[in-house]
Formats: C-alpha cells, structure tokens, sequence
C-alpha cells in the first residue's frame, strides 16, 4: 500500500492510495466536523464559530420566551446550563484569537442581558450586569482555562 500526492497547483492537490491493482482517491473536502468541532482548510474556525453563536442565540430565545420574570439566581442557572456549554465546548482547540472573533462570541454574553427578564437590572451596564450576576466574561473564562489547562500538564 503506498500513498501519492498529485500536485498540478496548489490549490488542486489530489491524494491517493495505491493497494495494488486499485488506486483510491480522496475526495476534496471544504469542511470536516470531529467531536463537534467545524475544521475549515484554513483553520479559522469561522464557521464553527457561526453555528455555536447561532445555537447559543436559539437557545437564548427559548429561555426568554419560556420565562416571563426571572430573579437572578434562576437566569444564572438557565444560562449557565444552557447557553454557555456551546460557548465553551472544546474552545482549547478552536480559540478565537481575532478581535472580530472575540467580540462576536463576548455579544452573545452582552446579549443575554436579562434586562426583560429581572427587571433590577435594567439600568445597570454590561460590565455592572456580570459583576451583579457574578459571572465572567468569556474571554476571561478562555484564559483562565488555558491558564489551568498549562498547569496540569506542567504537573503531570
């Protein structure tokens, strides 16, 4: 069994397998998803991004049109559940490392503001809203899990 690149341009590069009398090509691919991470052929991780921002904001409606007052521990708890897993999940791998990318995914948490739903915390701002809520923001959240994540493999 041998494999084999055929190269006529950069950008239509075929792969092959030869197993003797058979040679099985590769198909071309824009996109592989693998434990629920979007891999694009450039690595930027935008449509990922797209899909959990577009699952967090559908699951922020549901929680929004099932609740009609909340008091804050309640929203915490739903938000947390709820809408911060797919924020979150596996974001070692595809962390943001623009500054468009880190501010779309920080307007779902600025979105979230449970202004309609608690109504103590209408007038206050973003950053009063998280310290009130005691929630961090999802960038520090990232960096803090890289943080932890170097230590345990610096211990181990």
């Amino acid at each position: 069994m041998t494999y084999t690149a055929s190269i006529s341009n950069l950008s239509n590069t075929k792969y092959y397998i030869d197993n003797g009398n058979v040679r099985y090509e590769f198909a071309n691919t824009e996109f592989v998803s693998d434990l629920g991470v979007r891999f694009d052929s450039k690595l930027s991780f935008m449509d990922h991004i797209n899909d959990k921002i577009n699952k967090a904001y559908s699951i922020l409606g549901i929680i929004k049109r099932n609740f009609i007052h909340l008091d804050i521990n309640s929203f915490v708890l739903l938000y947390k559940a709820m809408v911060r897993p797919h924020l979150e999940y596996a974001n070692s791998v595809w962390c943001p490392y623009k500054k468009g990318d880190i501010e779309i995914i920080e307007k779902v948490q600025k979105r979230a503001r449970p202004t309609k739903l608690i109504i103590s915390l209408k007038k206050l701002s973003y950053v009063e809203r998280l310290k009130q809520l005691q929630l961090p923001t999802l960038k520090y959240r990232r960096l803090r899990g890289d943080m932890l994540e170097l230590r345990s493999l610096q211990n181990s």
